[in-house]
C-alpha cells in the first residue's frame, strides 16, 4: 500500500517511448458553454466584415436620402427605399459563411450548426440595429407598418443564409457570397417583374394585397429558417466517408 501511495504521488508515468505522458481527460468546465466562448474570438475575426459594412451603409444610407430631398417625403417612395435597404442587408447577410480557409478548417471536433449558430449570434444584434435606425430615419408620416416591412427584411435575411447554407453544404466553395448574393438580387427583381398582382410581394401599403402579400412573406420566412436549421447539419454521407476512412 506504501508503494502505491508513492506511486502515485510521484504522478503519471512516463510514455514507453520516453515522450510526455498522455493528456488527462477534459476539465469538468470544458463542456459546450466553454466551447463556444473559445470559438466566438476566432469566428469574430474571420467575418466577412466589408460585405456586412458595406450593406449596413447602404441600408442607413439608402434610408436617409429621403430627408436630403427637397420634396415632400411620399409614402411609396419611402417603402422602396426601406425595401432596399432590406435588400442590402440580405446582401450583405449572404456573405456570412464565407471562409478562405474553410478547406483547412474543416475537421474541427465543433460541429457545423454550432459554428453557424455563433457567427449568426454574432452578427444579429448589429444587423437588428442597423434596421432599427434605417426605421427611424423614415418620416414617421410616411413610416410603413414597421411590423410588416420588418418581417420582409427578416424574410430575405433568412432567404440570404438559407442560400448561403446550401452553397456550403452541397458544394466545396470556400467564399459563395458572392454568387449567393447575385443569386438573391436576381431572384428579388424577377419577382417584383415577373409575379402576377395576385402573387406580387411588393404592393404599396394601402393596396387591398398588402395582407395577403404579407402571409406569403411569412411561409418564405419560415421555409427560409427550415432551410436554414437543415442545411447548417453536416452532411451524413460526409460523415460516413470520414468514418470509413478513420477506421472507426
Amino acid at each position: 500500500m506504501r508503494g502505491l501511495e508513492t506511486a502515485a504521488a510521484a504522478g503519471p508515468a512516463p510514455s514507453p517511448g520516453g515522450g510526455a505522458p498522455p493528456p488527462a481527460a477534459t476539465a469538468p468546465g470544458a463542456g459546450p458553454y466553454a466551447v463556444a466562448g473559445a470559438l466566438l474570438p476566432p469566428l469574430w475575426r474571420a467575418l466577412p466584415r466589408a460585405a456586412l459594412t458595406t450593406g449596413a451603409v447602404l441600408a442607413l444610407l439608402l434610408t436617409a436620402l429621403p430627408r436630403l430631398l427637397s420634396t415632400e417625403p411620399d409614402p411609396w417612395l419611402s417603402l422602396n427605399v426601406l425595401r432596399a435597404a432590406a435588400l442590402t442587408l440580405g446582401l450583405g447577410l449572404a456573405f456570412l459563411l464565407d471562409d478562405p480557409a474553410r478547406h483547412t478548417t474543416a475537421p474541427v471536433p465543433t460541429r457545423r450548426p454550432v459554428r453557424v449558430g455563433l457567427r449568426v449570434a454574432l452578427v444579429a444584434p448589429l444587423v437588428s440595429l442597423c434596421w432599427t435606425a434605417a426605421l427611424l430615419l423614415t418620416p414617421a408620416r410616411v413610416r410603413p407598418p414597421a411590423g410588416a416591412v420588418t418581417l420582409e427584411a427578416g424574410a430575405l435575411a433568412l432567404l440570404a443564409l438559407a442560400a448561403a447554407s446550401l452553397a456550403v453544404r452541397c458544394t466545396d466553395a470556400a467564399e459563395p457570397g458572392v454568387v449567393v448574393s447575385a443569386g438573391l438580387l436576381g431572384t428579388v427583381c424577377a419577382a417584383a417583374l415577373l409575379l402576377p398582382y395576385r402573387w406580387t410581394l411588393f404592393p404599396s401599403a394601402d393596396d387591398p394585397a398588402w395582407g395577403d402579400a404579407h402571409q406569403r412573406w411569412a411561409w418564405l420566412l419560415a421555409g427560409a429558417a427550415v432551410t436554414v436549421a437543415y442545411a447548417s447539419t453536416e452532411p451524413v454521407r460526409r460523415r460516413r466517408v470520414l468514418r470509413t476512412r478513420s477506421g472507426t
